[in-house]
C-alpha cells in the first residue's frame, strides 16, 4: 500500500472519472497523461467501468489506476482483475475492507467520522479518503483531526476544484485530492479530450506554483 500512496502523493491530484462508454478509455488515459497526470480512478457507477479498467491497464501498465465507488468484495474482485492498482470506497465498509486486505488489493477507504478513522487505524491504514470534503468540513476539518490522528493522511474528494484545489494540498497530511472536475462529463461525451488536457496542465501547474 505505501508505494502506491507515494505515487498518488506525487502526482497530488487523481481524476475522478465515470465512464459510460468503455470506447472513450483509451483516448481519456492518453489525454490525462499528455496533461501530466498519470493516474485516475475509475467509478464503478456504471457498467462500463470494469471494461474501462482493463483497456486502460492493457495500453497503459504503468498508469496508477484506481476503481471507485467499490461497494461490495464483489466489485473489488472485479476490480483486482481488471488490473487495477488500488481500490477507493465512499465509506468504510469493513467487508470490502477486509476482502481487500485478505487479497492484496491496495483500497483507500472512505472516513469521515473520528470513530471510522479508528477503525481505519486499527486495521493498519496510512491513508485514508476523506469524501464528501467540502460539505464535511474541508480541509479545517482535516487539520482538527489530524491532531489526535497524526499517523492517518487524507485524500480529499468532493467539492474540489481550481478554487480550492491548493488550500487541501498545502496541508501535509492531505497526500492528494480527487475531483471530477478535469473530466466533466460532457467533455468525456464530446470527445473533448484536448479541454481534458488543458485542464489537467492547469491544475498540474497551479500546484507548483
Amino acid at each position: 500500500m505505501r508505494g502506491i500512496l507515494e505515487k498518488i502523493k506525487k502526482t497530488g491530484i487523481i481524476p475522478v472519472v465515470t465512464i459510460d462508454d468503455a470506447a472513450c478509455a483509451l483516448p481519456l488515459a492518453k489525454a490525462l497523461i499528455d496533461g501530466g497526470i498519470p493516474c485516475a480512478e475509475v467509478t464503478f457507477r456504471t457498467a462500463e467501468g470494469e471494461k474501462a479498467l482493463k483497456i486502460i491497464k492493457e495500453a497503459y501498465p504503468d498508469i496508477i489506476l484506481g476503481a471507485g465507488t467499490v461497494l461490495t468484495p464483489e466489485q473489488a474482485k472485479k476490480a483486482k482483475d481488471a488490473g487495477a492498482s488500488f481500490a477507493v470506497s465512499p465509506g468504510f465498509n469493513p467487508k470490502v475492507v477486509d476482502w481487500c486486505l485478505a487479497n492484496d488489493l491496495p483500497i483507500i477507504p472512505g472516513c469521515i467520522t473520528p470513530t471510522e478513522m479508528e477503525r481505519a487505524i486499527e486495521r493498519g491504514f496510512e491513508a485514508v479518503k476523506f469524501f464528501p470534503a467540502e460539505q464535511a468540513g474541508g480541509v479545517n476539518f482535516i487539520k482538527a483531526v489530524s491532531e489526535p490522528y497524526p499517523m492517518l493522511n487524507f485524500v480529499a474528494t468532493g467539492g474540489i476544484g481550481p478554487h480550492n484545489l491548493e488550500d487541501y494540498l498545502s496541508f501535509p497530511k492531505v497526500i492528494a485530492c480527487g475531483g471530477s472536475w478535469l473530466v466533466k462529463p460532457e467533455l468525456l461525451n464530446a470527445g473533448r479530450y484536448d479541454e481534458i488536457t488543458r485542464l489537467c496542465k492547469e491544475a498540474v501547474e497551479g500546484i507548483r506554483i
